[in-house]
């Protein structure tokens, strides 16, 4: 499918509802799937990830359905061995988190997923889940991944990357071994999954970047999951580069394992206000106002990376419109998502007139520069630089044609709406 974005003249005004946290929807269909009884999910994600997430669940013997706006998890607190191979589809969420809790399992069961994810580096989990007595089988590291349940024992992990994905993994196959289990990183990474453990009943602590989990049995519990401040990016940008901007995003996640995207662009000079913070389900949650701002270049790298790693793409476009140089290095493990996205970021933006080089790490973008658009850009099977092109088209001064934009629907479905409900 294909996408035309034109330039927005009068600014974006008014307010959105950010749709739910995928990362937070994912862990709490996961976990309730653990705890033995009734679990209700307030505002579960729509988007595909999620989803599949939800469709491997049921494959496993757990009763989950749809009443209004709410998502009644059922279940005996045992998982029972599929019937056929478990599809992941897009997400490398499913595919990580999943292993980690069918490896501690008395039963054998494939993880499958679409080509993109079945490219994806698996080795990452499968490293540590056997060190911890799994037995796992793949391609070289990829999918599909065949786990052979097996008795678990506890290990103390030390990891080179900061990655929630990973450290969720361990922390949930260490909820079925015996012992202590504790993985350490070298930045505290997103920590959605050691939150909803401990509201969930969890036997866990978190000291610095060390997280333990000994054998727990987790309780069914009411969980409400906020906005998405990944899917929150892509309005805080555009309402930060597009003239005469002024908007609020409603309900907007504001754990700060998660809110790199805002100490950026405040560096960066950008407008951003934050109102009515409270807690909810565990989480920090706010709105945030964002205004049109002059923005100025700055040096993006170390410890705030793995909390905007997801949001680099959209940074990226943020870049061109700030005076001066803007550095982003220590961000590598983006080379290993849906796409390279270092160099895709990289050859589309050149395309619509943008000044940035690739790095081995990251990108150097020099700014401010108008951009042209007038082409095809590609999305490379890619949601968030779908999304990151399309903000770029609402500044470019001619219209911009975005190649395979049905990405979109694999985490932000709602996405085309919303930004339509907001252009003057």
């Amino acid at each position: 499918m294909q996408k035309i974005v034109n330039k927005i003249n009068n600014g974006l005004k008014g307010s959105v509802t950010i749709p739910a946290d995928k990362s937070i929807s994912h862990r709490a269909v996961m976990f309730a799937s653990l705890a033995k009884g009734k679990s209700v999910i307030k505002n579960f994600s729509k988007g595909q990830d999620p989803h599949s997430s939800l469709n491997v669940c049921k494959s496993l013997g757990v009763e989950a359905a749809f009443e209004d706006n709410l998502l009644i998890i059922n279940s005996t607190g045992t998982l029972s061995a599929p019937s056929k191979l478990l599809d992941c589809g897009n997400s490398g969420t499913t595919m990580r988190l999943m292993s980690g809790i069918l490896a501690g399992q008395n039963f054998e069961s494939t993880l499958t997923g679409d080509e993109s994810l079945s490219k994806r580096p698996m080795k990452r989990v499968i490293e540590p889940l056997t060190l911890m007595g799994a037995e796992i089988s793949s391609n070289d590291y990829k999918a599909p991944l065949n786990i052979h349940g097996k008795s678990l024992h506890a290990i103390d992990y030390v990891s080179k990357l900061a990655s929630a994905q990973v450290k969720s993994c361990i922390l949930l196959a260490g909820l079925n071994a015996d012992g202590k289990t504790s993985f350490t990183e070298p930045y505290i990474s997103r920590n959605h999954t050691e939150i909803m453990l401990k509201y969930m009943g969890a036997n866990i602590n978190v000291n610095n970047n060390t997280v333990t989990i000994e054998k727990s049995m987790l309780e069914p519990r009411t969980i409400e999951i906020c906005g998405d401040i990944s899917s929150a990016a892509y309005f805080i940008v555009a309402g930060l580069i597009v003239p005469n901007s002024k908007i609020i995003l409603k309900n907007v996640g504001l754990n700060p394992t998660r809110t790199g995207i805002l100490e950026a662009a405040e560096k960066m000079g950008g407008n951003i206000e934050i109102l009515d913070k409270k807690t909810v389900s565990g989480e920090i949650v706010g709105d945030i106002q964002i205004s049109y701002s002059d923005l100025k270049a700055c040096t993006i790298e170390g410890e705030i990376i793995p909390r905007l790693i997801d949001e680099l793409p959209v940074i990226a476009v943020l870049a061109t419109q700030a005076e001066g140089t803007t550095i982003i290095k220590n961000a590598q493990d983006l080379r290993n998502k849906e796409s390279d996205r270092i160099k895709a970021v990289v050859t589309e933006l050149k395309k619509i007139g943008a000044d940035i080089e690739e790095t081995p790490d990251g990108f150097i973008i020099n700014g401010k520069k108008s951009l042209i658009g007038g082409v095809e850009v590609e999305t490379y099977h890619d949601h968030r630089l779908a999304m990151s092109l399309y903000v770029a088209g609402l500044i470019c001064e001619k219209p911009l044609s975005i190649n395979g934009f049905e990405w979109v629907d694999i985490s932000f479905p709602e996405f085309d709406k919303l930004f339509n409900s907001i252009t003057m």
